[in-house]
């Protein structure tokens, strides 16, 4: 859409932008203020070849790794599948710089919003904290998460491939329901918005109870209904912690991908992104940490159930 387009300033603003913010440095309040503004229009749908990514987390220079391994943008396309912020070091750059690529670059780049991405659980898991301490203010914590507001739930790849950060919902058997729903909100703590952010894989069958206290886990009759229903030939989702940085499940009809390694710089695990070529045929790249950057040791008590 032509409202949508850069202006030869504008261009030239958020390549500084993203300069700055590959060294990890920050932009100032004005500055997101303009970021905000033009990263609210997004679409859906992505095309082949493109890699798919987990949780980032806030760990930057993991991010700067993920990027090394699988391409830089403009000359690779990329789907992230949600969680930007909190527990890492770095939610603040690396939010930013995702955003000034997707503003800058947005036939390369789709991200979708991840259960992270809200009011609520950044003020619980160090977003908000990470904002007031570098600004002195809760503006940008502001700007940002009415911003989050704004980003897409879902995508499909070439018809074949469903992207979502947490899985299915009861609610929801079609693409079509997904597009009829009013997203610009809050995640709910209900319903099909949140199950989309929240929900799990699990080996029993049908809808249960989640132990997260939001969303439903969900059998692998869901996954193969929902896929045959549309079309589909895969989901692919994030939002756990996986030790080798994905995991297939429900007879890889769903598959796993966790882009943060050495989860909240303890873990000990590997990351992936998930490499679809032309042919829509999936190659796991796995990545060990970026070397450490004297970061913080944010070695916090979290519930085994939110990792």
């Amino acid at each position: 859409m032509s409202m949508n387009r850069l202006s030869r300033e504008e261009i030239g603003n958020f390549d500084e932008y993203i300069d700055r913010l590959s060294q990890c440095k920050l932009l100032n309040e004005q500055e997101i203020k303009v970021l905000c503004d033009k990263a609210k229009a997004e679409r859906g749908e992505r095309q082949a070849p493109v890699n798919i990514c987990g949780d980032v987390h806030g760990q930057f220079y993991d991010l700067m790794e993920l990027f090394r391994i699988g391409g830089n943008i403009p000359y690779t396309n990329y789907l992230f599948l949600g969680d930007y912020v909190d527990r890492g070091y770095y939610s603040l750059e690396t939010v930013c710089l995702l955003l000034s690529l997707k503003v800058r670059y947005k036939e390369r780049l789709t991200i979708l919003r991840g259960n992270h991405e809200s009011r609520s659980i950044t003020q619980n898991y160090g977003f908000y904290d990470e904002c007031m301490r570098k600004y002195e203010n809760n503006n940008v914590w502001k700007m940002l998460t009415e911003l989050f507001d704004y980003l897409p739930l879902t995508a499909v790849v070439e018809g074949q491939i469903f992207g979502t950060h947490g899985g299915l919902s009861p609610n929801i058997k079609t693409l079509d329901d997904i597009r009829k729903l009013d997203r610009i909100q809050e995640v709910p703590s209900e319903g099909p918005i949140c199950d989309l952010l929240w929900s799990d894989p699990d080996e029993r069958f049908g809808f249960n109870v989640s132990p997260r206290g939001a969303g439903w886990t969900f059998g692998q009759d869901n996954s193969m209904k929902f896929n045959h229903t549309n079309g589909l030939k895969k989901i692919t989702r994030a939002h756990q912690l996986m030790n080798d940085g994905y995991q297939h499940t429900h007879d890889s009809h769903v598959t796993t991908v966790f882009s943060a390694p050495n989860y909240c710089y303890r873990c000990g695990n590997l990351a992936a992104i998930i490499e679809v070529d032309e042919n829509m045929k999936c190659t796991h790249m796995q990545f060990d940490p970026s070397p450490r950057r004297g970061e913080a040791n944010l070695a916090k008590k979290t519930p085994d159930y939110f990792l």
